[in-house]
């Protein structure tokens, strides 16, 4: 039944702008795209050429900053954008050797992010674009993290991708540059945001291996001296039979945990528990269970349907949390288990950066999609889904999983 509905919903999302086919010259090859992101806390910038190739990159991260305060403060974001965009897309032109005459068109990430950050981005590159006379190609930025293996080796369509950040975490089925089957999504926070609230929690900036570590990289790091068996967190949503994610519940069981064990302890809320290391261990496992339950069901919904390939299926793990080694392994086992290949970009472009949303611009032109005229009005878009929902089918589909062990070694 699902296929007509897909299609009917497809025709539904289609890009109603009119768009704009511009004299490129002869040589593929010769096609240059700028791309910038700022949907979040990082400000980057490169141009690639047609064939992937990164002639130059500029990348400035606002990390520090928002260690010392403890979270990323949308106005300062914002701030911190505006005070070095054009520092860093001017360093990114330099680097590759490219002047704006050169370019073939300009791709921006305009949605999902935080609205402040986009604005600034958008801005620039509207402006920017205008004042060269160049296409402009708008990116979702989770597209973007989706395609991006893509630079890197031959990947065809259709591939299943799991994408995980501090922003968002959702699994969908890419059919083609613009073209995705969303199967989950997140229902409350993403699970880069939990590890980075728990290592908050935990006070871990205090710890003398974490003090210039983001939360996700502290928990990794001391989970590898942890045992996770200490303590049992449940996973969350066991019972529901679907692929959409939830961490808020995770979350709240680990923080009971830690106020318990500063009882025990008899220290305040603010101080180093002996156990963290423990703590760490079993939150980042507790993760892990859930990412890759959700992927195995994923993947049985997906060949039960059809929707990958009988040869050689394909999973793509991307997103800033996909760094995080435990997390592969975990889900190296369910791709095992299942008969899927399991590619991860490597750590630098699973992160956000000016690379990945070139890359987007890069595949877009190819097929001239989504190509505007530098004087069409673009607005930004703090939510954006992916694709065509079909998490109500995954759900329906009552998947139940069979018991696979993730035994997992540091």
């Amino acid at each position: 039944m699902f296929p007509t509905k897909v299609k009917a919903l497809h025709r539904l999302l289609q890009f109603r702008h009119t768009f704009w086919c511009p004299p490129f010259g002869k040589a593929s090859s010769s096609r240059l795209v700028l791309g910038i992101e700022t949907s979040c806390d990082d400000t980057g910038a490169a141009v690639l050429d047609e064939t992937g190739e990164i002639l130059g990159e500029s990348l400035h991260s606002q990390k520090d900053v928002h260690l010392r305060t403890g979270g990323i403060i949308p106005t300062v974001a914002q701030q911190l954008h505006r005070e070095n965009i054009e520092r860093v897309v001017q360093e990114a032109l330099q680097r590759s050797n490219v002047d704006a005459s050169q370019l073939s068109a300009v791709a921006t990430t305009v949605k999902p992010g935080l609205a402040l950050s986009l604005g600034v981005g958008l801005e620039f590159s509207q402006r920017f674009v205008r004042r060269h006379n160049k296409p402009f190609i708008p990116i979702h930025h989770m597209e973007a993290h989706a395609l991006t293996v893509r630079m890197l080796q031959p990947v065809p369509f259709p591939f299943l991708v799991l994408l995980v950040s501090g922003g968002h975490s959702l699994l969908a089925v890419a059919r083609g540059v613009d073209d995705f089957l969303l199967l989950g999504h997140s229902l409350d926070e993403a699970p880069g945001d939990t590890l980075d609230k728990v290592a908050r929690r935990l006070s871990l900036t205090k710890h003398p291996q974490c003090s210039t570590l983001s939360g996700g990289q502290a928990i990794e790091l001391l989970a590898k001296d942890g045992d996770r068996k200490k303590f049992r967190f449940r996973t969350p949503m066991g019972q529901t039979y679907d692929c959409c994610f939830s961490f808020a519940g995770l979350r709240t069981q680990v923080t009971m945990m830690i106020m318990k064990k500063e009882e025990e302890e008899g220290v305040e809320q603010g101080t180093l528990l002996s156990c963290v290391n423990d703590i760490a261990a079993a939150t980042q496992h507790t993760v892990a269970s859930h990412l890759a339950k959700r992927t195995h069901r994923a993947i049985l919904f997906c060949k039960a349907n059809g929707l990958l390939p009988s040869s050689s299926p394909t999973l793509v793990l991307s997103g800033g949390v996909a760094s995080n080694q435990y997390i592969r392994k975990a889900l190296t086992i369910i791709t095992e288990k299942t008969g899927l290949q399991l590619l991860c970009p490597p750590a630098k472009f699973c992160t956000d950066n000016g690379v990945m949303i070139a890359w987007n611009g890069v595949e877009r032109l190819r097929e001239g999609k989504g190509i505007l005229s530098p004087d069409v009005d673009v607005c930004y878009e703090a939510k954006a889904p992916l694709g065509v929902d079909m998490t109500a089918d995954v759900k329906a589909a009552d998947i139940k999983l069979p018991s696979v062990t993730l035994k997992i070694l540091n």
